[in-house]
């Protein structure tokens, strides 16, 4: 039987172990490389070239979603799957654009993983969470809302705990142009509270390494 070749990505080296030996364990899966933030993913996926990539998307250096989109460009080949503890609705278009057609939330189930492994194999698009499979729910296929250069700048300084007054003043604009542009954030994302919006700056490496 010709094995699923496996790259794992994820800043926790338990977490990574324990991956491995579930995966390993698996009749048609092999871990060829494991990864412990973005850079490393990429120099790994093009050294071993893995049929399946899972890639936890809060890693230190190239954020998740930048690494997706490296891979995605740099070995095309490779199918793409998303492991994260985030089951928001932002994420998961944010990730779908970048080119993962996989979407688990960490604490499934291990026969959720293993099937959305060999589900992307297949060519299949596969979404493990509740806020995930809502946000993609009839349109898995279609590309997620982009943001405007203005509404990432926005997003960045609400992320960095600026009030709508203070990002009104750096970006000299009105408070209700700001707080315009916060709306669509949330109706593009559906995501409302600041902490999700901090999780989803961090994922696309809007604040810094």
């Amino acid at each position: 039987m010709k094995k699923i070749r496996l790259l794992i990505a994820d800043d926790h080296a338990i977490l990574r172990a324990g991956l491995k030996m579930l995966l390993d364990a698996q009749p048609d899966m092999l871990v060829v490389a494991e990864a412990s933030d973005g850079e490393e993913a990429v120099r790994r996926a093009l050294a071993t070239r893995p049929d399946v990539a899972v890639i936890d998307l809060t890693m230190p250096g190239l954020s998740g979603v930048e690494t997706l989109q490296r891979l995605r460009r740099e070995l095309p080949s490779a199918r793409l799957l998303v492991l994260t503890m985030h089951d928001d609705p932002g994420y998961a278009r944010v990730t779908q654009a970048a080119g993962a057609a996989g979407h688990v939330i960490k604490d499934s189930e291990s026969a959720e993983l293993l099937a959305a492994i060999r589900a992307v194999h297949r060519g299949r698009t596969f979404v493990v969470g509740t806020a995930a499979r809502a946000a993609l729910a009839g349109e898995s296929l279609g590309p997620a809302p982009a943001l405007s250069p203005r509404e990432r700048q926005v997003l960045e300084l609400l992320a960095r705990g600026h009030t709508n007054r203070e990002i009104a003043g750096r970006l000299v604009l009105s408070v209700k142009t700001v707080e315009t542009h916060r709306a669509r954030l949330s109706d593009k994302l559906g995501l409302h509270r600041r902490a999700d919006l901090v999780r989803l700056a961090l994922a696309l490496g809007l604040l810094g390494r």
